[in-house]
C-alpha cells in the first residue's frame, strides 16, 4: 500500500469533502481518502499496482479542484 499527500487548491466547504472523497474513493485501488479542508490537503492510500498518483490527480482536477 502506498500513501500520498496532495495539495488541493478550491475547496472551500463540506460539500468540497464530498466531492473530492466520493470521486476518489471509487478508483479501484484506493483503499481510503482523508481531507484536510483547512490545510488544502488530500491524503490517499492506495495499490499503486491499480491505481497511479497520475489518476488521482485527474480525477481530482476533473472535479474543478487545482491540484500539485
Amino acid at each position: 500500500m502506498e500513501q500520498v499527500t496532495l495539495n488541493v487548491g478550491g475547496m472551500s466547504c463540506g460539500h468540497c469533502v464530498k466531492a473530492v472523497e466520493g470521486s476518489v474513493g471509487t478508483l479501484d485501488g484506493v483503499q481510503t481518502v482523508q481531507v484536510d479542508l483547512s490545510a488544502g490537503k488530500v491524503t490517499v492510500d492506495f495499490d499503486g499496482s491499480k491505481v497511479s498518483v497520475n489518476k488521482i490527480k485527474e480525477v481530482i482536477d476533473e472535479e474543478g479542484y487545482d491540484v500539485e
